[in-house]
């Protein structure tokens, strides 16, 4: 329907939350009387500014040139309107068309019964002229209507782009995980600060199919969107302008060309998955920017400082399931982390569905932008990454006497704090344990975690009252909680009792409240409520330390890996894979979600749910470096299978050591206190006792909570 001579009434669909650069878009290929509502932006123009929006709308979803209106309040009116419509007009008897319906406060309910009315009246028309009719085609027809009825009046419209725009050609399919529509990534790219004059570097770190890079890229170079789609839906309509076509499609070349030649900024992808790296490379060949943007396999760990200013624009996975988005957090956390520590100055774009993931990063941001992934309603996060400022949490002793209760504790515990807090700030260690059961009569140990402590009150002997190991047991509480000044809040009480089987492992409480301390180079969660454990077995620090020196470039196998501490540390030295198989799913998400908090995750990284004597014998993998750490005993219900340390560690070595490399390293330990190595095992293979060196000064008081060996091939 012309407005005006040579002017059509014209309308672009976009996802919700990108109207305004649509209409920014329209206004400069000269559209007017431009208004907009969710999802549409309705304008006038000519034919070459329908054309001009086809080709270069990089917002848009598609372009719709209205063709007639009509009152349609029932099935008969549809038909009689569409009846006195001249398609012919528009499509011969060789062409093949599709209408698509959509519904708004409309009596006619039945979308696909308004469609097949118009299609009547189109079909009856072509016979009553021609005595044959034109076909329908559904996929990709000659061209396609869309009929849209709102408030009983029914608008069929021209689909000029014939299908969605943000099909621009050049994606391959498959890949693994559904990336960002082209267009919602143009949109991303633009709204984060990304403009054709910049000379700053592009940085995406979890770049995935390239989609955020290519589109970067597009709007560089000046290159139009369109440009490489082979299909429009308006090449097979009856007053298709070739000349006027060919003609923007000439200028469209130029204008790439042009952008092709001027100096480029570095634009810089990485992903950890390899295949994923293929397809973005594929992708990027498709566009024709192999020579522009550069993709490299690497973790979010890896990443540093490549220029003095640039900007970094990415879409983090965030999961579907309750335990991917867990890992999702983490990895937020771990980006904001390493923003923060290598990026000061640069700015940043993060887009998420999850509006609480963007305060996990710890960034102040300037702008959220509400967009839509599909029917996902997410977040773009923009603003400046602030320069790092380390903020350590310091000990400090309270030098006043604390309450009379509990005097004899409260003297050996500044002792012991005293020489402790200036070993740990010394060799950089933030967990430690403080008080392990010295004095007979205060059966507990104390730890500190960061700035948290935990109190585990062992079982008093059977010679002491109830009433008086309690009156104790607040006496110390209250002298640690003046001794080093900590809030409530700040302490978590654990009593243990001899446990059974499984029982240590399970869970206490379902608060899920996750703490992060340092170990190393590593950030590690833990949990001081759920379980009985916090997660951070600290005696097996100098083991995990070790670890991560004889990880470099080392494929890693971590058996009974519990929350994969050992992993992590592996990770964080280097290694080129690891694997870690324990037989809970809970605590393999842990270990998920440890990795994710320090930038790891991907293929590279595996954790595997599975029985781990069972698993040695069914994989056929090689490892440089093993570490297993069993339980002294555990039974597992659906298989009927026991496990028990001191029986079944010959078999497991023996398993374990076939898959290692022939000048690999198996570090074996365990907490048994009446462990003995099967002395058979010497003859085999060889083997050092490292238990002495493995067991850090602040347990140097029980030097018998684990033992541990080195183990290689002879």
């Amino acid at each position: 329907m012309k407005c005006e001579a040579h002017q059509y009434e014209l309308t672009v669909s976009c996802a919700a939350g990108l109207e305004q650069l649509v209409a920014k878009e329209v206004k400069g290929f000269g559209g007017t009387a431009i208004e907009h509502a969710k999802g549409l932006v309705t304008f006038q123009g000519s034919l070459e500014v329908a054309y001009r929006t086809c080709l270069w709308s990089r917002f848009g979803s598609r372009i719709f040139l209205t063709l007639a209106r009509f009152p349609a309040s029932n099935e008969e009116m549809l038909y009689a309107g569409a009846l006195q419509m001249d398609w012919s007009a528009h499509l011969g008897l060789q062409s093949s068309f599709a209408i698509d319906c959509t519904l708004s406060n409309s009596s006619i309910t039945h979308s696909r019964f308004a469609a097949l009315r118009v299609k009547d009246g189109l079909v009856d028309q072509f016979r009553q002229q021609y005595n044959e009719r034109p076909s329908v085609e559904l996929t990709r027809p000659d061209l396609r209507f869309r009929l849209y009825i709102h408030n009983n009046e029914a608008v069929i419209s021209l689909d000029l782009s014939g299908e969605s725009l943000h099909l621009r050609g050049y994606r391959t399919e498959g890949g693994g995980a559904a990336p960002l529509k082209e267009s919602l990534a143009a949109a991303i790219g633009t709204l984060a600060g990304w403009e054709k004059a910049s000379a700053e570097m592009l940085l995406d770190p979890m770049c995935g199919s390239g989609t955020l890079l290519i589109e970067a890229a597009l709007l560089y170079g000046d290159v139009a969107p369109g440009l490489s789609r082979s299909y429009f839906g308006f090449l097979g309509w009856k007053q298709h302008d070739e000349v006027l076509w060919s003609s923007l499609v000439d200028e469209a070349i130029a204008r790439e060309d042009q952008g092709m030649e001027r100096e480029w900024p570095v634009i810089l992808g990485y992903d950890g998955d390899p295949r994923v790296v293929a397809l973005a490379r594929k992708n990027i060949e498709n566009a024709g920017l192999e020579d522009r943007i550069t993709v490299r396999q690497g973790q979010l760990a890896h990443l540093r400082r490549p220029a003095a200013q640039g900007l970094l624009v990415t879409n983090p996975p965030y999961g579907e399931r309750l335990v991917e988005k867990e890992e999702a957090e983490q990895l937020h956390r771990a980006l904001g982390d390493i923003c923060r520590r290598e990026l000061g100055g640069w700015r940043l774009g993060i887009f998420t569905s999850n509006p609480e993931f963007g305060d996990r990063m710890g960034m102040a941001w300037e702008q959220s932008h509400r967009l839509y992934n599909g029917p996902i309603n997410c977040r773009l996060f923009c603003g400046p990454v602030a320069q790092a400022v380390t903020t350590d949490f310091v000990w400090q002793m309270n030098p006043e006497q604390g309450p009379e209760g509990g005097r004899e504790f409260a003297n050996r515990l500044r002792k012991n704090v005293k020489q402790l807090l200036k070993w740990a700030k010394r060799e950089k260690i933030s967990c430690f344990r403080v008080y392990d059961r010295d004095l007979q009569e205060y059966n507990i140990s104390v730890d500190i975690y960061g700035k948290w402590i935990q109190v585990q009150e062992y079982a008093p002997p059977a010679t002491v009252k109830e009433q008086v190991a309690k009156e104790r047991f607040n006496n110390a509480l209250a002298q640690i909680r003046h001794l080093l000044g900590v809030r409530r809040e700040r302490v978590f009480i654990k009593t243990r009792r001899k446990q059974k089987g499984k029982a240590q492992y399970q869970r206490q409480s379902s608060k899920r409240k996750m703490h992060t301390v340092q170990e190393g180079d590593c950030s590690l969660l833990v949990n001081f409520t759920d379980y009985l454990d916090t997660g951070l077995f600290l005696d097996h620090r100098n083991t995990r330390l070790r670890i991560a020196k004889e990880a470099k470039g080392k494929r890693f196998l971590n058996l009974f890996a519990y929350t994969g501490t050992a992993t992590v540390h592996a990770a964080v030295g280097g290694a080129e894979t690891t694997t870690s198989v324990d037989l809970s799913a809970n605590y393999l998400n842990w270990a998920r979600m440890n990795l994710a908090l320090n930038g790891f995750g991907g293929l590279s990284h595996q954790t595997i749910t599975a029985d781990c004597m069972k698993w040695l014998q069914e994989d056929r993998g090689t490892y440089d470096l093993i570490f297993v750490d069993p339980p002294t005993f555990s039974n597992t219900k659906k298989s009927k299978r026991v496990f028990d340390v001191q029986d079944d560690h010959r078999r497991l070595i023996e398993l374990a050591i076939k898959h290692l490399a022939p000048d690999g390293l198996l570090i074996f330990s365990t907490n048994y206190r009446q462990f003995k190595l099967d002395p058979t095992l010497e003859s085999a293979y060889t083997i050092r006792n490292i238990s002495k060196s493995s067991v850090p000064h602040d347990f140097s008081r029980n030097r018998k909570i684990h033992q541990c060996w080195e183990i290689r091939h002879q």
